[in-house]
């Protein structure tokens, strides 16, 4: 078709198709109209097919593919581009294999996208023949090539050979360095990273990124930290990188500060931001500030679901606010299992255990199925509310009907609620009966129950095992000593004591954090007031 006519409406339409049945339409018209004969027009509609997003668009534009009779080589590299980004790259490479023994030659758009899809599912060795074929048409020195041949390699482990081929290109881009520096920073290489980054001859806010998020990784924050202040342009993903990093080392002051410092720089956050920093909000009791980011979302119209919805129910039940916890989730149109997981965790927590149960009740009724989580969040609040019977119920619901195996939580949570109620020698027994016999998270739950109870006989069994399971932990010898304090027998207090001395168990100071006016402060037990931080 010249390029001097405008296309055929109906190509305009298959383009912006938004449904299988749109695409259907679109292509009976074409084949009605014999525009399938048309190069130009089946090519079209071939690409809109395959980029559609229904699950059914990439099979279905291999239909049409399959029944032109002699397809370009357009037409095979969208079809190879299309299997390459789907969940079955694989697939890719059988198509390649056919244009192989077609009529029509690879082109460098071929290779790039059949090596794509070798990286896809780590194929390394179908990528060593590709790039074989790649040398035999005289292509090995194009610059799309190379890059992708030193992200297959590179992604696949085979870092000298990566490193090899990026000193033998006679041209490089900061795609050709970022490939290879990329895979240094995901497999924790940083020593390596460090020294790729000071050779690079042009880099870009992805280079400085990959070493910022490669720091992260193997936990040097520092250095992180280091990079992200030399770095000349920052972006979300540079934000989010040190943001994650503060985050999952628990220095969760420190995130809240960051996030105050990227309002300031104009940075948009994005929804893996804002999950960050209320998960910040929620560990330090900062209600104040989790109220901002909440204002944040709303003024910005972001969709309160999935993550960020569950993060802001967190982040309520955490400081104090259930019902603003309860009135997120209530609002929120698109839940998933986590969004319903944390209401029924912040209901236990907040002691509301039949609510908590009702909820659950209606998660089952909508057609969700419960995991794991959900079966702790559960148990935890029939514990907390002491309910006994609905307790053991959910545990047989479980195990019986959702054939979820008990885990160590599941268990401490069951041994929890018998201590509780005063059923030690139940909560005992069902200890012995569980597969971790080793877990001594268990055994100290039963050793609090025994000192609340005052059954000094068990007490003294539960400590002796827990000694000989975690000799340096100093929670049984200071719950067993407690439980000698409060019937006044301070001779077996002494010994207990000494016996931690003369093994050399120190029992850590407790920390307590508040929110007042925007700033957080952190006591620590004996020293008082040691820091405080103000996000205003």
């Amino acid at each position: 078709m010249s390029s001097s006519f405008p296309p055929p409406p109906i190509l305009s339409f298959a383009e912006m198709a938004t449904s299988i049945s749109e695409l259907h339409q679109a292509h009976a018209h074409i084949l009605k109209s014999g525009l399938i004969h048309s190069t130009f027009a089946a090519s079209r509609l071939i690409a809109s097919v395959s980029t559609n997003s229904h699950a059914q668009a990439i099979p279905y534009a291999h239909s049409i593919f399959s029944r032109i009779p002699n397809p370009n080589s357009y037409m095979w590299n969208t079809i190879i581009r299309a299997y390459a980004n789907s969940p079955t790259p694989e697939a890719a490479l059988t198509i390649f294999h056919q244009m192989l023994h077609a009529s029509v030659l690879p082109d460098k758009y071929t290779f790039t996208f059949a090596l794509k899809s070798c990286g896809s599912f780590s194929g390394v060795e179908e990528g060593r023949q590709i790039h074989g074929h790649v040398l035999k048409t005289g292509l090995g020195d194009d610059l799309f090539i190379q890059n992708t041949l030193i992200h297959l390699y590179a992604s696949c482990g085979c870092i000298e050979d990566a490193r090899h081929l990026l000193d033998r290109m006679l041209e490089r881009d900061v795609v050709s360095w970022n490939a290879l520096l990329s895979a240094y920073a995901e497999r924790g290489l940083m020593e390596l990273a460090c020294h790729l980054f000071d050779e690079m001859t042009e880099r870009n806010v992805e280079s400085w990124n990959f070493m910022i998020s490669g720091y992260v990784g193997v936990g040097l924050l520092e250095e992180a930290r280091r990079v992200f202040a030399e770095t000349p342009v920052k972006n979300v993903v540079s934000w989010n990188a040190m943001i994650t990093g503060y985050s999952h080392a628990g220095r969760f002051s420190e995130v809240l500060v960051l996030f105050e410092d990227m309002q300031h720089a104009g940075v948009k956050p994005d929804n893996c931001t804002l999950v960050s920093v209320l998960s910040a909000c929620a560990h330090v009791g900062a209600l104040s500030q989790g109220e901002w980011v909440h204002a944040y979302i709303d003024k910005n119209g972001i969709s309160i679901d999935g993550f960020v919805a569950t993060a802001l129910v967190d982040m309520y039940s955490k400081c104090g606010s259930i019902e603003k916890a309860l009135e997120v989730f209530n609002s929120c149109l698109r839940k998933d299992i986590s969004t319903w997981n944390s209401i029924i965790s912040g209901l236990s927590t907040h002691g509301s255990g039949q609510h908590a149960l009702q909820i659950f009740s209606e998660m089952l009724v909508e057609g969700f199925k419960p995991n794991e989580v959900t079966f702790v969040c559960v148990l935890s609040a029939c514990s907390r509310a002491g309910l006994l019977d609905e307790g053991r119920e959910m545990f047989n619901l479980m195990v019986h009907v959702h054939g979820i195996q008990p885990t160590i939580e599941h268990y401490g949570c069951m041994v929890d609620l018998l201590g509780r109620v005063g059923l030690l020698e139940e909560a005992e027994e069902l200890v012995q009966k569980m597969p971790q016999k080793e877990a001594s998270v268990v055994w100290e739950s039963l050793l609090g129950a025994c000192r609340n109870h005052g059954n000094v006989e068990l007490a003294e069994r539960v400590a002796q095992k827990l000694l000989e399971l975690s000799p340096q932990e100093s929670s049984s010898f200071v719950q067993l000593s407690n439980m000698y304090a409060s019937m006044g027998r301070w001779k077996d207090v002494m010994e207990v004591r000494q016996k931690m001395r003369a093994q050399g168990v120190r029992k850590d100071p407790g920390c307590s954090m508040i929110e007042v006016d925007g700033t957080v402060y952190e006591f620590l037990a004996g020293e008082g007031l040691v820091s405080g931080k103000d996000f205003t």
